[in-house]
């Protein structure tokens, strides 16, 4: 069976509609259809009920479900394991929240490279809705991201609790105005959160869709900005940055998302390296 037909089932699944996942996909609905009908054929089976709202697993569907998500998996993983460089014994590939990598990956590609040689490493950078579709089709062994949704097959475990925090460059650490403020996008939580503490920072003169460049912004050109504690720990305790006298803190958590029946062998020392990095940088120096 070719294995597009399969994705293209579970791409159906997660949106709930041909259109939909036709967008995913980058191909067009009639290409999408066609899919269908060819899996349908193969299968003997009708696998969805469409309808003005999108499109519903017949009872055909719903047992197929779990079968085409091992199929991709085990595809997936054999492609890598093909490709695999010489003197490493599996693939690991890791996905991380574009507003968490910096540093985490790194960090944790270096503590891999020591206690875990025998790891071929792959690792990219994505939004969190296409990392863990990515993790349900098995073409990332992990995903660590923010605020992940429940999803059946998928395991997701704590790494760490982080805070985000409001700091200045202003030497008084009092609270800024709209024009010295950057506001940086933590997701959406963290904006609805934030709208309701600070309505009068909504509209700051600049925004950041990423950590690294808001810090860096803020650090060359003055103001202030909610950042993740430990990145900003540092430059804190240089006093190149100052907490905000009287701002409130908010949580900003870290996950682990996998696949339930992944290889243990594999995804247990990955995670335990996570674990290891994701530490604040306080309890690291004190081990």
């Amino acid at each position: 069976m070719d294995i597009n037909l399969a994705r293209t089932f579970l791409a159906i699944v997660e949106t709930g509609s041909f259109l939909r996942a036709a967008e995913r996909l980058h191909v067009t609905q009639t290409a999408v259809s066609a899919r269908v009908k060819a899996l349908e054929e193969l299968l003997g089976r009708k696998l969805f009920v469409r309808n003005k709202s999108g499109a519903t697993l017949t009872p055909a569907g719903v047992r197929f479900r779990r079968s085409a998500s091992t199929l991709v998996q085990v595809w997936e993983r054999a492609r890598q394991q093909v490709g695999m460089p010489p003197g490493r014994r599996a693939v690991l590939t890791v996905g991380c929240e574009i507003s968490l990598w910096d540093p985490l990956l790194l960090n944790w590609l270096l503590f891999m490279r020591t206690s875990a040689p025998h790891l071929a490493l792959r690792t990219e950078v994505g939004f969190p809705d296409d990392l863990l579709n990515r993790v349900a089709e098995g073409v990332l062994d992990i995903a660590i991201v923010y605020a992940p949704h429940q999803r059946p097959g998928l395991r997701i475990e704590l790494l760490i609790e982080e805070k985000l925090v409001m700091v200045t460059t202003s030497k008084r650490g009092q609270m800024p105005r709209p024009a010295d403020y950057v506001y940086v996008d933590w997701g959406s939580d963290f904006a609805a959160q934030h709208s309701l503490a600070f309505p009068q920072l909504s509209n700051a003169g600049v925004s950041a869709g990423l950590g690294p460049l808001g810090r860096e912004y803020l650090l060359t050109a003055g103001g202030a900005g909610y950042f993740r504690l430990d990145v900003i720990s540092d430059h804190l305790k240089s006093g190149r940055l100052r907490r905000v006298r009287g701002a409130p803190e908010f949580l900003y958590p870290a996950y682990a998302v996998y696949a339930a029946s992944a290889d243990a062998k594999i995804i247990n020392p990955a995670v335990a390296g996570l674990r290891h990095v994701a530490r604040p940088a306080s309890a690291q120096r004190a081990l």
